[in-house]
C-alpha cells in the first residue's frame, strides 16, 4: 500500500475546501431569497415541502403580498454576505462555481492519467458487502481494513467514488436546471429531473449531502488520527512530520476562515465595488449563455399555473391611478431616442401591431417559477415602426413605480430595465397585454410589461411607462443596465 498521496491530490483538496466553503455560504444567501423548497414549478404557497422561515403567505390570503416578503436576511456567519444582498450572493456562487469546476476537472484529469483512478473507481460488487463490513467495524470501536494494496477501506472508496463521480456533477447537472436560458432553449432539460424546482430541490439536498460528507470525514480524520491524517493530505505522507503537517493543516484552515471574515465584511462594506470585481468575472460567462441560447418554449395551456406570485406592489401615484380608474383609455407609449421615427403609441395601436401569445414559465430571481400565457405584441415590430439608428443597441424601458414608494429598504426612484438590441429582437420578447386570456392585471404590469423569456423575471419591466432606444446603458441611473443592478446589485445580463 502506498503511504503517500501525489501532490496534485493535496493541492486540489486544499482548493476544494476553499472554493467549496464559498459556494455553500453564497448558495444559503441565494436561498435565503425564497427559503421554501418545491417538487412542482407551481410553486403554490403553502404546498412546499420544506420551509425555512416562519412567514406563511396563502393563495387565498386576503392581504396583498408580494414574493419580496417572502425573502429572509440570514447572517453573514451563514450566508455570503448575508442581510438580504441576493445580487452579491448570486456573485459569489457563479465565481465560485467556475473555480469549482476548473478544480474538479483538473482532479479528474489527473485521476485518470496518473492512474489513481484504481484506488476511486469500484471494479468488484464484492466492495458493497465489504463496505458493510466495514461499517460495522466502525459501529463497535474497531478499524476496518484497508483494501488490499489500496489507501482505503471500502467504504471509504465507495464515499468517496459517489462524491466525486456522482455527487459532484449531479449538483452541476441541477444547477444547470435552474438556468432560465437553458430551459427558454431546451425545456425538455428540467424534465430530467422533474422540473425546475424539483431541480432546486434536489440541488439542495446535494449540498445536504455535501454537509454530511464533510462531517463524517471530519470525525474519521479524528478517529484515525489527526496528526497521522494530516500528514498524509497536507503533506502527502503518512511518514512525514506530523507536527510540521499539523502547523500546516492548521494554518491553511485558519487562513480560510480569516478570508471568509474579511471577504464577508467587504462584501457589505463595499457592495458596488465587490459587484464590478466579481462582475469582471461572472458577467462574461452570463452575456454568452444568454445570448447562446433562444427560447423556443411553447408549454400547453394545461400547464398554466394556478396561482402566479406578484413581485413588486404597484404603482401609488395619481397618474398612474387615474389611467386605471379610466381602462388606460388615456395611456401612450412613447417611444424614442436613437430612433429615426418616434412615436406615441395606444393600446389600441399596439395591438394592431398584430398579436402573440405564448405560454412559458416565469423564473424568477429569488427562486420561485410559475407558468401563465402571455399575449402581446412582439418588440421586434414595435422596434421596426421607431427604426432604431444604427448606433442603438440597448433598449431601455422605464417604469410608473416609484420603489422608494413601493418597496423602501432604504432604495429609491423609479424602476428601469435595459435589454440588449438582439435581446429585443427575439421571437419571443413581448410588450404584454394580455395575461391567461384576460386583460393583464394590474399587480401583474398594466397597461404594459415585457416579457424576455430565456431571461430571470426583474429583467422583464412591469408597469411600463415608455421606451428609450440609446447606446449603452453607462448614461441612465447609476450606470448598471436597471434598477435593480443600480440599488441591489445584480447582474445586468440574467440568464443563469
Amino acid at each position: 500500500m502506498p503511504d503517500f498521496f501525489p501532490w496534485w491530490v493535496v493541492v486540489t483538496h486544499f482548493l476544494n475546501v476553499f472554493v467549496m466553503l464559498l459556494l455553500a455560504r453564497s448558495g444559503l444567501e441565494v436561498l435565503s431569497a425564497f427559503p421554501k423548497l418545491h417538487w412542482d414549478d407551481d410553486c403554490t404557497p403553502g404546498r412546499e415541502w420544506l420551509r425555512l422561515t416562519r412567514r406563511r403567505f396563502s393563495a387565498e390570503d386576503p392581504r396583498p403580498w408580494s414574493s419580496l416578503d417572502e425573502e429572509e436576511a440570514w447572517p453573514s456567519t451563514v450566508a455570503l454576505p448575508g442581510r438580504k444582498n441576493l445580487g452579491l450572493g448570486r456573485h459569489w456562487h457563479f465565481m465560485s462555481i467556475q473555480f469549482w469546476i476548473v478544480t474538479g476537472a483538473a482532479y479528474i484529469a489527473l485521476v485518470i492519467a496518473t492512474g489513481y483512478w484504481h484506488y476511486l473507481v469500484p471494479t468488484s460488487w464484492s466492495i458493497f458487502p465489504e463496505a458493510v463490513r466495514s461499517v460495522g467495524s466502525y459501529l463497535s470501536f474497531h478499524y476496518p481494513p484497508l483494501l488490499p494494496g489500496q489507501p482505503f477501506n471500502a467504504v471509504q472508496k465507495l464515499s468517496y467514488f459517489a462524491v466525486v463521480f456522482l455527487l459532484g456533477p449531479l449538483q452541476i447537472a441541477t444547477g444547470a436546471a435552474m438556468s432560465p436560458a437553458i430551459l427558454a432553449r431546451f425545456p425538455w432539460y428540467a424534465r430530467i429531473f422533474g422540473g425546475k424546482q424539483a431541480a432546486r430541490s434536489i440541488h439542495f439536498l446535494g449540498l445536504c449531502a455535501f454537509a454530511a460528507f464533510v462531517f463524517v470525514h471530519t470525525v474519521m480524520v479524528i478517529i484515525h488520527g489527526v496528526p497521522k491524517e494530516f500528514a498524509a493530505i497536507v503533506l502527502g505522507s503518512y511518514g512525514a512530520s506530523h507536527p510540521l503537517a499539523l502547523a500546516v493543516g492548521l494554518t491553511g484552515i485558519f487562513l480560510i476562515l480569516v478570508f471568509h471574515v474579511v471577504v464577508t465584511w467587504f462584501s457589505l462594506r463595499y457592495r458596488r465595488r465587490t459587484q464590478r470585481m466579481l462582475g469582471w468575472m461572472v458577467n462574461p460567462f452570463e452575456r454568452v449563455v444568454s445570448r447562446a441560447f433562444t427560447s423556443r418554449q411553447q408549454r400547453r395551456p394545461a400547464a398554466v399555473s394556478p396561482y402566479h406570485r406578484v413581485n413588486g406592489y404597484p404603482p401609488t401615484s395619481a397618474e398612474y391611478d387615474a389611467l386605471v380608474a379610466g381602462g388606460f383609455r388615456d395611456f401612450r407609449l412613447p417611444v424614442g431616442g436613437l430612433v429615426t421615427a418616434p412615436g406615441r403609441f395606444s393600446l389600441a395601436e399596439l395591438r394592431d401591431l398584430g398579436l402573440q401569445s405564448q405560454v412559458t414559465m416565469h423564473n424568477c430571481i429569488q427562486g420561485w417559477t410559475a407558468t401563465a400565457e402571455w399575449t402581446g405584441v412582439p418588440l421586434g415590430a414595435l422596434l421596426d415602426q421607431v427604426q432604431p439608428m444604427s448606433d442603438a443597441d440597448t433598449v431601455a424601458l422605464y417604469a410608473f413605480d416609484d420603489k422608494g414608494e413601493t418597496e423602501g429598504e432604504g432604495r429609491w426612484g423609479f424602476f428601469y430595465s435595459t435589454i440588449p438590441l438582439w435581446l429585443a429582437r427575439n421571437p419571443q420578447t413581448l410588450l404584454v397585454l394580455e395575461m391567461n386570456g384576460g386583460p393583464l392585471p394590474v399587480q401583474h404590469g398594466a397597461p404594459v410589461r415585457l416579457r424576455v423569456e430565456s431571461q430571470l423575471g426583474f429583467k422583464m419591466t412591469k408597469w411600463v411607462r415608455g421606451i428609450e432606444l440609446t447606446h449603452g446603458y453607462a448614461h441612465i441611473g447609476m450606470g448598471q443596465g436597471g434598477w435593480r443592478e443600480d440599488q441591489q446589485f445584480y447582474a445586468n445580463a440574467a440568464g443563469i
